[in-house]
């Protein structure tokens, strides 16, 4: 069974929904049969690479709020981070452009990688205090921490134009599927669940698309002639 997970790592409930679908996914029964697959998704694709800033006025400016406001809604999506287990800088972060990221992401996974190098990249945005946007090298650093090659990862983001068709076409699959924001998770190109989810949901999800994957009982009542690929049974006279 296939999961597919559209996401930025920009987006603060795509590294909140990423660890409750992964609760999900520890606790299911089949789990070691879930193929995991990471799609592009740009929340800003009209940024320019050296354009980044401050999260909280970007808030602010983007939904009409005071940044009193807008530092309120940090502080919220951070204490359900920190249910989650997970690290969450409320101040001091900034935002930019995602593509690069996602480019090295596609490589990431031709490479086997891909679910350690978006792991490392979520961890650095949300949790760390050095900045991943509009620096190659900090971006190399965290694919070595993946397990990729440094100058192979330097190499994808020094050609703007690796692995920028498969961003392109995940983010163009995305608007085929009908997904209008991140994160948006697809299983088995049947259900399609949108947004950070609680764990019980996506436990649901995982077990009505197992229930409908799974082949077909086999009711058995002895033996009966049938065909196959080395021919048909031979009637036998009584």
């Amino acid at each position: 069974m296939r999961v597919e997970i559209w996401s930025d790592i920009a987006c603060p409930w795509c590294y909140v929904g990423k660890a409750r679908f992964e609760k999900a996914l520890a606790a299911f029964p089949h789990h070691d049969r879930v193929e995991v697959v990471h799609r592009s998704f740009e929340l800003d694709p009209g940024r320019a690479k050296d354009d980044t800033g401050p999260v909280i006025p970007m808030l602010a400016k983007k939904y009409g709020m005071s940044e009193a406001q807008a530092q309120a809604a940090e502080d919220n999506v951070g204490a359900q981070a920190a249910a989650e287990g997970l690290g969450y800088r409320t101040r001091g972060r900034d935002h930019g452009n995602t593509f690069d990221m996602h480019r090295l992401l596609h490589f990431a996974k031709e490479q086997g990688r891909q679910g350690e190098l978006i792991q490392a990249l979520y961890e650095a945005n949300f949790a760390e205090k050095a900045s991943v946007f509009g620096d190659d090298e900090r971006l190399v650093a965290l694919a070595v921490t993946a397990g990729l090659d440094a100058d192979a990862a330097r190499a994808v983001l020094a050609d703007a134009e690796a692995y920028a068709d498969d961003v392109r076409a995940d983010e163009r699959e995305a608007a085929q599927l009908g997904a209008t924001g991140v994160p948006f998770f697809v299983i088995d190109r049947k259900y399609g669940v949108s947004g950070a989810q609680p764990a019980d949901v996506f436990s649901q999800a995982l077990a009505q698309a197992w229930a409908e994957h799974s082949p077909l009982t086999l009711i058995d009542r002895g033996e009966a002639d049938a065909c196959g690929p080395d021919g048909c049974a031979v009637p036998q006279q009584s």
